[in-house]
């Protein structure tokens, strides 16, 4: 049996109304650019817009064990890549991290991968629980 690794509903139900809440417009599914290593288009889940500045965000959800907690250094990556190439078009980015499968979910959110990562200061790495409080009181 496969297992459900769709985030697109937790995204639906929690993270844009969290959005709408705090005052953002937004965009789902968006094609931001080629990932690292120039293979594949680079899509995140939504871009937030709030006073002329846009946000990245992008969910990764984490039900039972599984490859969901190796892509989060990647997608920070490539995520960093993306606020350095489009200049200055996005001040920021968030990895969202939901699910109750992470072995290393307070390693990330502690900002374990900060010492590995250069240019990676915009890019936070936040709960489901903890993006949704932001976002309610329009605080990304």
């Amino acid at each position: 049996m496969s297992r459900n690794t769709n985030t697109g509903g937790v995204l639906e139900n929690m993270v844009l109304p969290a959005l709408k809440r705090g005052g953002y417009d937004y965009t789902k599914q968006m094609h931001i650019g080629i990932r690292l290593g120039g293979k594949g288009r680079h899509m995140v889940d939504a871009i937030a817009e709030k006073g002329g500045e846009k946000i990245l965000i992008s969910s990764k959800w984490q039900q039972t064990s599984g490859t969901a907690e190796q892509k989060v250094p990647f997608e920070v990556m490539c995520l960093a890549e993306a606020l350095i190439d489009n200049k200055g078009v996005y001040s920021k980015a968030y990895v969202i991290l939901g699910g109750d499968g992470w072995k290393l979910r307070d390693f990330y959110i502690a900002g374990g991968l900060n010492k590995f990562f250069k240019d990676t200061d915009k890019v936070k790495i936040v709960t489901l629980e903890r993006f949704v409080a932001l976002a309610n009181k329009g605080e990304l």
